[in-house]
């Protein structure tokens, strides 16, 4: 989605100038103005001389319609306790959640438990399963407690039963599935009231790594059929990089930078995201439509080659074609062109070592 195109329309949710600080008092922090003259960085280390601890500091982003927006930072980054904040699961020190044009953090208790029930899914590392209910009663329990007539319970649980691949298990118990089974049933519960906002807090970290490979093809298969706003917290970069629209990336409770992860990995504002893409295979990512630059001059006599072509395959053709080759939309509309030196600057970017010595 395009920067220009974005509207409010677009937006599924807004995180506004989040703060979470532990301690004795920490609103005394947020009253009257204080800390306008502060950078967040310098507010943080304020309330921290204070003997309070921030968990969060000044976390702004939004959530667009049908996106999958990651978030991730190394353990003790603050992104699990911005999820909870979300939620209100943790309560926010100061700032707004805005869903659906309401300010969540003006919610009564009973107010925020039907907007949990009904408008939000949510899924954590720790599966969360009922062990005295089987799997279809899992899934069906929070349409349950909205209170769905019961047919109409099992047969909603029966359709995401069918989405997560589950067919067959319905009758077992939580004890007799695997963990990628288990992680399946929880995903397929919090599927079940059809949410508006889908919060998952490191799903898949539990599970060894051909079943999390393997669950996180069968999540990028449910959004491509469900196209839900997804916030997704992880500390691991691949895993970002394979399921992100945008991504955030945290430290010290704040955010370093947002973007696309191409983005963030031809263009990292810091060392500390450097270090993140420093290891990333650029083959492995890198798209035609990434890295093209505006058409200079006649475009007469070159080849074209649709947008998610992998540049990859590019380096042949663009050492035997100099003018470079034309990048083009699904609908046939020019994007812009690529020439070798566009992707020589290109991976120059992307590499974090130092240049060679040239002798003259």
């Amino acid at each position: 989605m395009a920067k220009e195109s974005i509207s409010k329309k677009d937006i599924a949710l807004s995180c506004r100038h989040i703060w979470k600080v532990y301690g004795e008092k920490p609103e005394q922090f947020f009253s009257q103005g204080n800390g306008a003259v502060n950078t967040p960085k310098e507010y943080a280390n304020t309330i921290q001389n204070s003997n309070h601890i921030v968990a969060n500091a000044d976390v702004s982003f939004d959530v667009y319609n049908g996106e999958i927006f990651v978030i991730m930072g190394l353990s003790g980054s603050g992104k699990s306790t911005i999820v909870r904040c979300l939620s209100r699961l943790v309560e926010p020190t100061a700032g707004d959640i805005i869903l659906d044009g309401q300010n969540l953090l003006e919610k009564s208790e009973k107010e925020l438990i039907e907007i949990r029930r009904h408008k939000m899914g949510m899924v954590f590392q720790s599966f969360g399963l009922m062990p005295h209910l089987n799997v279809i009663d899992n899934i069906a329990f929070p349409l349950k407690l909205q209170g769905i007539q019961q047919t109409e319970c099992y047969k909603q649980a029966e359709q995401v039963i069918d989405l997560v691949g589950l067919n067959g298990r319905e009758t077992n118990f939580p004890n007799e599935l695997s963990g990628g089974q288990q992680q399946r049933v929880g995903i397929a519960r919090s599927l079940a009231v059809e949410p508006d906002i889908w919060l998952l807090d490191e799903p898949f970290s539990a599970l060894d790594p051909l079943i999390r490979k393997n669950m996180q093809n069968e999540f990028l298969n449910i959004q491509s059929k469900l196209h839900k706003s997804i916030v997704f917290i992880t500390h691991d970069f691949q895993e970002a990089l394979r399921l992100a629209d945008r991504m955030a990336i945290m430290r010290d409770g704040m955010i370093v930078q947002i973007g696309r992860p191409v983005d963030l990995i031809l263009n990292p504002v810091d060392d500390y995201v450097r270090e993140f893409t420093k290891d990333v295979p650029w083959e492995a990512f890198l798209k035609a439509a990434d890295i093209c630059e505006p058409a200079k001059g006649s475009l007469r006599g070159l080849g074209r080659i649709t947008a998610d072509t992998p540049v990859e395959s590019l380096l042949g053709y663009l050492a035997k074609h100099p003018k470079g080759v034309i990048v083009e939309a699904k609908d046939g509309a020019t994007l812009g062109t690529i020439t070798s030196s566009v992707l020589l600057s290109s991976l120059a970017n992307i590499s974090d070592a130092r240049p060679a010595e040239v002798k003259q």
